[in-house]
């Protein structure tokens, strides 16, 4: 059988794959969500959903440093990565032993694409499709109560150096997706700003997120005082950032911060 992942890469696959490797987070959960938990044989440090997945399953590392060997020797059928989280020289090594799936998600689209993806990968089409439908009918829920974008708002993911999240992001389509203005919007990808970038003076609010740098109450602290008018707070980075099932809890947090808001 022969498969084409995200980034239109062919692999081939003898039979149906029943020992799977993960190196992303959100792709670990929605394997689990995929009735997909028993065939998990790897995940790493970082798969923190399901709660206990930790406890049960073998980690073989991050998602930019990985133990080659400890997967080798998991004997996996194929190993699932993403374009932004695992590199080039990453994914180079585990084809050496086992085909590599990758994926590539910076719009909702994409993110139903690999959905599908894994259902046909993984023989469970019709948890897929289910999947899918739970997400559109939160999806329209929400859009119900918030047809149109309400508040300009920037997106702290890192401090020292302050970057934020532009286009052709994952992030950007989720603010998007939550109703919400993005200032640097028309800036790639990631963008090093200083606290003095003329955008910032058009924002209502200023988003630091939970990952990946930690934000805490003492950032917030600390930028009020440069910011004294805006509205400054810490946002959950996995419902803006981790594509798949955490869908399903995006929309119902996209209404509470526009309620907060």
């Amino acid at each position: 059988m022969v498969f084409v992942d995200q980034l239109k890469r062919s692999l081939e696959l003898p039979s149906l794959p029943k020992r799977i490797v993960s190196l992303v987070p959100s792709q670990t959960e929605l394997l689990v969500d995929l009735s997909l938990e028993s065939s998990i044989v790897g995940i790493t440090k970082f798969c923190v959903h399901p709660h206990y997945i930790r406890k049960q399953k073998n980690i073989v590392g991050g998602t930019k440093q990985v133990n080659f060997s400890k997967i080798k020797a998991l004997q996996p059928d194929i190993i699932l990565c993403n374009k932004e989280e695992n590199t080039k020289s990453i994914v180079s090594e585990l084809e050496k032993f086992a085909p590599v799936h990758i994926s590539d998600i910076s719009t909702i689209q994409q993110c139903f694409e690999l959905i599908n993806m894994y259902g046909e990968l993984f023989n469970v089409e019709a948890q897929a499709q289910q999947l899918i439908a739970r997400i559109h009918k939160k999806r329209d829920d929400f859009r119900q109560r918030f047809a149109e974008p309400r508040l300009k708002v920037a997106y702290f993911i890192w401090n020292n150096p302050h970057m934020v999240a532009g286009s052709d992001t994952f992030i950007n389509e989720m603010l998007s997706e939550a109703g919400f203005i993005n200032v640097f919007q028309d800036d790639s990808r990631y963008p090093e700003i200083e606290l003095n970038h003329p955008k910032l003076i058009e924002v209502d609010a200023i988003f630091l997120s939970s990952e990946p740098f930690p934000f805490k109450e003492k950032h917030v602290m600390d930028l009020k005082k440069q910011f004294p008018k805006k509205h400054i707070l810490i946002v959950d980075g996995e419902l803006f950032s981790w594509y798949g099932s955490r869908l399903l809890k995006s929309y119902s947090y996209f209404s509470q911060l526009h309620d907060e808001n």
